[in-house]
């Protein structure tokens, strides 16, 4: 790995993490415009060409294995050359994957639908693996607000596109393309943007100027700059406790999200409404990290998690106990789930930032990242089914109750290091 400078004094680890977080922050706005388009339209595309909606949680399961095999790559490449490139690549692939829905909705084609779909996933993988750029030069005591610095960017675009919805339908139409293609233009000139801001700005790599930071800081003192220096991951514990959070948490949400808006739609909810209620879910994922990352510092991620798993709960006890043509009840539900989404993924994400080493970090964050986009994948498939069967009021019970696992499992974590 290429050095850039011989030797980094703390202000200038400092400046290289404001600058990176600047440009980080630019990709994100972007980045988030492309991600809403798959919540937004996805499972609509899916039920309007297959005539069923048993199966309109495939699209949510396909761009989320597509985001797993990126999460897996960046991590990989992210070791060997850096985020820049990773990133920048990921970003670039997603749009790509937007463009090829554009055609197969055109085409009425479910094969060149669920091609693209995967492909796509690729941005979804890139925006979540962004947070991590964000933690690479920032202090121990302030990883948490690192993280969500890195994610607040995305509301921008995230609440923005499911907005757009109508507009954008009106546009694609303009152009001789079905309304629900729109977000998927926005999509793929959002995230090939985000690429190419990543390439183009983001220079020194900061995951390489960390690696000298740390490995120059453990030369001066004399000793491993983490207290677990000889083991592979750090803290593998703390680790897997990060990951059980992360993967709960992420279940939880997309298996009542990716279903909200065919059950709206089965109440004859207009799409503006759905687009509304959408677009406040993936705000209430991504603002409050304004919030909630410096919370993690302040008060530690044990505190933090229950609240979170509090929170899933109650997002599915209202969205299972609200009437299906009350918008008022969809959007709080959907709000609370967004949020406790959040405070999961912040949590969880401070944890491995914690519980790895520098020299094998991005390789361990993308392996984590699979698993959550895998697990995340399955929700996507089973909501369909289970909603299908059941009703979405027991997916949404399911989903709360099933949110509560990571209240056992962060008060058996480590309390020496959290």
């Amino acid at each position: 790995m290429t050095t850039l400078l011989k030797t980094i004094t703390d202000e200038q680890r400092q400046q290289l993490h404001r600058r990176t977080l600047t440009i980080v922050l630019l990709s994100q706005a972007f980045g988030g415009a492309g991600l809403a388009a798959g919540i937004s339209v996805g499972a609509l595309i899916a039920q309007d060409m297959l005539g069923t909606d048993a199966l309109s949680g495939l699209p949510t399961a396909l761009f989320t294995l597509g985001a797993a095999l990126t999460a897996f790559l960046i991590g990989r490449v992210t070791q060997r050359v850096g985020r820049r490139i990773a990133l920048g690549i990921g970003f670039i692939a997603g749009g790509l994957g937007a463009v090829g829905v554009v055609f197969a909705t055109q085409a009425n084609s479910p094969v060149l639908l669920f091609i693209s779909l995967f492909i796509y996933g690729a941005g979804t993988a890139t925006n979540l693996q962004a947070r991590y750029a964000g933690t690479d030069l920032a202090p121990a005591d302030r990883k948490g607000t690192a993280i969500s610095t890195a994610m607040v960017a995305t509301t921008i675009g995230a609440v923005a596109g499911p907005n757009l919805i109508e507009p954008l339908g009106g546009l694609a139409e303009n152009l001789g393309l079905p309304a629900l293609a729109g977000p998927f233009l926005l999509a793929a000139v959002a995230y090939i943007l985000a690429g190419t801001i990543l390439i183009s700005l983001l220079r020194p790599d900061p995951y390489t100027v960390a690696q000298q930071w740390e490995k120059q800081h453990a030369t001066q003192a004399g000793e491993q700059a983490h207290d677990d220096a000889n083991a592979p991951t750090g803290s593998p514990r703390l680790v897997r406790i990060g990951a059980l959070i992360l993967v709960t948490s992420q279940v939880v949400m997309v298996a009542i999200m990716t279903m909200t808006p065919v059950h709206m739609r089965a109440h004859d909810h207009s799409m503006g409404a759905v687009g509304l209620v959408i677009g406040l879910h993936v705000g209430a994922m991504w603002l409050p990290s304004l919030v909630t990352g410096p919370f993690v510092d302040r008060v530690g991620p044990r505190l933090t998690t229950i609240i979170g798993g509090l929170t899933l709960l109650t997002a599915g006890l209202v969205a299972a106990l609200s009437p299906g043509d009350s918008l008022a009840g969809i959007l709080i539900a959907l709000v609370l789930l967004g949020l406790g989404w959040n405070i999961g993924l912040v949590s969880g994400t401070t944890l491995v930032v914690h519980g790895t080493r520098p020299d094998v970090r991005a390789a361990t964050q993308g392996s984590i990242d699979v698993w959550y986009q895998i697990f995340g994948a399955g929700a996507g498939i089973l909501s369909g089914i289970l909603m299908s069967a059941t009703g979405f009021a027991t997916l949404a019970i399911f989903g709360g109750v099933l949110a509560m696992i990571v209240v056992p499992a962060i008060l058996i974590a480590p309390r020496r290091r959290i």
